[in-house]
């Protein structure tokens, strides 16, 4: 009977001893930490149970590293995935780990701007310091080939808008979400278009989206630049478009349009070669999209910058050239919208401009 008293009583110390553990591991791991403000934790490739939990100590949120491991033992089927997580006041032990389980890491974002080139995208990628860059230096043509774009210059195949993002996405990650979207949203409107626009193919009219995201800062005004440049191609006239040109000059574009420039030989130059550019010159969203396959209906075949991003339309020559008078002639004594008719090597006798 006394063996039996003393087992009894060993038995009692054990169970209480474990309760006294298991207490205390659970006040532990439901410790809510105390935060002045929100915190980034990063989990990383390789990262352990208890190598979280040290990590986690050494931030002071917990005061042992091998809770982790309780943990882990508690909900094995939580794994930790890569990604940063935002810490924030009042969580626990528990809570962090069920949220490196859940992979809801910080979700990033980066606007690619409209009328931004794909070189300007990839500076603007590179500035965020979050995104690893794998096509910096690359030509255009060699990001094509990364990116599995069949066109040898990719420019313009990239969607303007936001994207959300993850630390360490690829630059390379991010550019092909932006061509999938573009080349989705084109053929949609490619569908809808209106009849009788003279493009032969989708990427005629993201030329033309191009060009018009170029041409104005003014939302309002995409629509008319769409139909002063589908009315000049009806009549077989030159688009006569300084941002072709600009993008044709390339590093060589100081920041002014000489009369050199628009001889240049270019085939971006549309004051000398007829019908479309070989390729976008800008990135565009849907608007410009939408303004190339939907234009506003108009007689007008030029417009003139007004110098605060707007621009005055007109339906004659005449007309036209008084408007240059008036908000180009007057700012500075050299400065044209467009080159006088003999300026340019062109078959045509009337002077055809646009600015």
């Amino acid at each position: 009977m006394t063996s039996l008293r003393w087992l009894f009583k060993a038995f009692i110390i054990i169970i209480t001893f474990c309760a006294i553990g298991a207490g205390f591991l659970y006040h532990e791991i439901t410790q809510p930490i105390t935060l002045a403000q929100p915190q980034v934790f990063e989990v990383k490739k390789g990262d352990t149970s208890f190598g979280l939990g040290e990590k986690l100590a050494q931030r002071g949120w917990i005061k042992y590293p091998f809770l982790t491991r309780v943990v882990a033992k508690l909900h094995p089927e939580w794994i930790p995935k890569v990604g940063q997580y935002e810490i924030t006041n009042g969580m626990t032990l528990l809570s962090m780990m069920a949220l490196f389980d859940s992979g809801k890491s910080i979700v990033y974002t980066i606007t690619l701007v409209e009328g931004n080139t794909l070189q300007e995208y990839l500076k603007a990628m590179e500035a965020k310091g979050n995104i690893q860059m794998t096509l910096e230096g690359l030509s255009n043509a060699e990001i094509a080939q990364k990116l599995g774009i069949k066109r040898s210059n990719p420019e313009g195949l990239f969607f303007a808008n936001t994207y959300q993002y993850h630390n360490d996405t690829t630059d390379q990650r991010i550019l092909e979400r932006a061509h999938h979207l573009l080349e989705s949203r084109l053929e949609a409107e490619w569908a809808t278009r209106d009849q009788g626009l003279p493009y032969k193919t989708p990427y005629q009219a993201l030329i033309m989206a191009s060009m018009i995201e170029k041409e104005t800062g003014v939302p309002e005004e995409r629509g008319l630049i769409a139909g002063v440049f589908i009315n000049r191609l009806h009549k077989h006239m030159r688009l006569q478009t300084d941002p072709t040109v600009i993008y044709g000059l390339g590093k060589d574009y100081n920041g002014t349009i000489t009369y050199k420039d628009l001889r240049s030989k270019s085939l971006y130059n549309t004051y000398l070669h007829k019908g479309f550019p070989p390729t976008p010159i800008t990135n565009v969203g849907l608007r410009a999209i939408v303004a190339a396959l939907h234009p506003t209906k108009t007689d007008d075949l030029y417009f003139v910058a007004k110098g605060d991003g707007s621009h005055v339309f007109s339906k004659t020559l005449a007309e036209h050239n008084k408007a240059v008078d008036e908000y180009q002639k007057q700012r500075r004594a050299d400065y044209r919208s467009s080159p006088e008719p003999q300026s340019v090597s062109a078959p045509k006798k009337e002077g055809e401009t646009v600015q």
